[in-house]
């Protein structure tokens, strides 16, 4: 399936077509969405959200693959979350309610690992 390169990609299969077929005009689509996207907000959260994707981005860049990606962005999140001045510490303020979180890291202690059969596929 070909995806026409002069209209923005709108589902998740477009997006994921266009970067198989054409990982440059992929790139190039995401930015434009996103400037879009970036320049329809109020104009005093602008710069901060241009400062924000470039830290995306260069979190981005400095992964070894997609899935280490999207853990630094994970982590990302959750430090904007959890951390002092972050989301949950506005929230308290405005409601004035103890919404601390018990562990700020949880992590499993033991886990059971399944073994998977690797399957080929056509793309392989």
């Amino acid at each position: 399936m070909m995806v026409n390169i002069n209209t923005p990609p709108r589902t998740f299969i477009d997006w994921a077509t266009l970067v198989k077929e054409d990982p440059i005009a992929f790139e190039e689509k995401r930015r434009q969405e996103i400037e879009n996207l970036i320049s329809r907000a109020p104009a005093r959260l602008q710069h901060r959200l241009r400062c924000l994707q470039w830290r995306i981005d260069l979190e981005r860049k400095r992964s070894s693959n997609p899935l280490s990606a999207c853990l630094r962005l994970y982590s990302m999140m959750w430090d904007s979350i959890l951390s002092d001045r972050g989301f949950l510490q506005a929230l308290q303020k405005l409601t004035g309610e103890d919404l601390s979180v018990k562990e700020r890291n949880p992590t499993i202690k033991s886990a059971q690992i399944l073994p998977f059969k690797r399957v080929k596929t056509i793309h392989q």
